[in-house]
């Protein structure tokens, strides 16, 4: 067996934890935590050189009306001589305007004396802050002690940070939520036993690790099941109607992964990228044969298919969707057009926060106007799974736990609030890719789980009207 990768999260042993851990990597779907790309110093000292800053941030995506915007930002030092990130008494400044017009301007950031030393805060003026159009900002961090700076976004102004305002959202008082009252699964479309057989899946389980395997899936309009087998560096197809999959050879590294299906088209990013690299950008047919490797910039964990069939990666560095653009094979891939929410097939665009128990949600049309849902819940939220629309309406999971268990709520969102609300057990005995354990195609949701004798996948019919 192979050991875990280092670059992947191990799950906390408590579904508590695991929900914590997952809320802190679903990025753009929710308040995440966002490390910015390491930026070097360019003196001549070899120790000064090889020196570094990394910052961590959370995105204010959408903002409620009134609210006063504070920006934080926890730096740590890399000094040369050791691997530790340790904090460090860094400085520097957020640049911030309304919408999408006219100049930054400059805000210093100060130390926030009730945090941890190295947290660095700025509150942004109210006629910013409340502007009609939202606003974008960067930061530009420093440590004086060496010369290594970052900028976050690493594009700095040509692309910004994004928060739109929620304006009047449509209010969903969950209450009080009571486990246990889960819905079974209108039928089982996918199952395969752990092993390395013709119809396995692949199982990795290193020394006091939870078990791997069934890094992600997806599922095709016409309910074609396909599960990312990155163990045995394969696909799984299940064919409506089909009880055993076929194999599809695919030339990945046999990381933990993420997939996303287009038309003749599988695209799977990979968190390794070789030597200087964050990761792959992958695309293949769909019999396997491989079209393209991209090398990434910038970390990536989640892929999707946006506008034009084309993928869109959810960055680590800057939490905002970009798109790929995949040169020839082997070269870096070009990271674009940078956005707070997920660009979807249709040119619409969903945007999602997750801020303490409190989940905000906006759907963006291209011609700009927003229906917009502020959730709030008297239980513990983790992380947002999905939220993607079903004609007008947007269908949403969320994990929510407590001390001793977890769920997944789901809930189809309409102009008047909650249209059908159920829940799913999290059946998750092997791990996945965090965000990757859910997938709307037509009226159904799809979820992926395991257990010790296998993975599976479990289609839920949603209520049309």
């Amino acid at each position: 067996m192979r050991s875990r990768p280092r670059s992947m999260p191990a799950r906390p042993p408590l579904p508590p934890l695991l929900a914590v851990v997952l809320g802190v990597l679903s990025g753009a779907l929710l308040v995440a935590l966002v490390g910015a790309p390491i930026s070097r110093s360019d003196g001549p000292d070899n120790a000064r050189a090889a020196s570094s800053v990394e910052v961590t941030h959370v995105p204010p995506l959408l903002t409620a009306p009134g609210e006063t915007v504070e920006l934080a930002y926890d730096a740590y030092c890399l000094p040369a001589e050791t691997d530790d990130d340790l904090p460090c008494h860094a400085t520097g400044s957020v640049h911030a305007r309304t919408g999408g017009q006219g100049a930054f301007i400059e805000i210093p950031l100060r130390r926030d004396r009730f945090a941890p030393e190295s947290r660095l805060v700025a509150i942004l003026p109210e006629r910013i802050a409340r502007s009609p159009l939202g606003f974008e900002y960067y930061a530009v961090i420093a440590d004086p002690a060496t010369g290594a700076t970052t900028t976050l976004p690493s594009g700095g102004p040509s692309s910004p940070q994004r928060s739109i305002p929620l304006g009047k959202p449509i209010e969903v008082e969950l209450g009080h939520h009571s486990f246990g009252a889960t819905r079974r699964a209108d039928a089982r479309v996918a199952w395969a036993h752990w092993g390395d057989g013709p119809f396995d899946a692949g199982l990795e389980q290193g020394r006091n690790l939870p078990p791997i395997g069934g890094a992600s899936f997806d599922v095709a309009s016409e309910g074609t099941v396909v599960v990312l087998d990155e163990a045995n560096r394969r696909a799984l197809r299940f064919e409506p109607g089909q009880s055993r999959p076929s194999a599809i050879p695919l030339d990945i590294s046999g990381t933990i992964a993420d997939l996303a299906l287009a038309p003749e088209r599988l695209y799977v990013l990979e968190t390794v990228g070789g030597r200087g690299h964050e990761g792959a950008l992958r695309a293949f047919t769909a019999s396997g044969r491989p079209l393209s490797l991209a090398r990434l910039p910038e970390r990536a964990y989640r892929v999707r298919i946006g506008p034009d069939r084309a993928p869109v990666l959810l960055s680590q560095g800057s939490s905002q969707w970009v798109r790929a653009e995949l040169p020839r094979t082997g070269s870096v891939a070009r990271l674009r057009g940078g956005r707070a929410g997920r660009p979807l097939p249709d040119g619409r665009e969903v945007v999602v926060l997750r801020t303490g128990d409190e989940i905000r949600v906006a759907l963006l049309s291209p011609g700009g106007t927003a229906r917009t849902w502020r959730i709030r819940s008297a239980t513990s939220v983790a992380e947002v799974q999905l939220a993607e629309p079903l004609g007008s309406r947007l269908v949403l999971v969320a994990r929510l736990y407590t001390d001793t268990r977890d769920e997944f709520l789901v809930l189809v969102l309409g102009p008047t609030g909650v249209v059908e609300r159920f829940t799913v057990p999290a059946r998750e005995w092997a791990e996945t890719a965090p965000l990757s354990r859910f997938r709307l195609a037509g009226s159904s949701l799809y979820q992926l789980g395991s257990m010790p004798e296998g993975l599976f996948v479990d289609r839920y019919d949603l209520e049309v009207k």
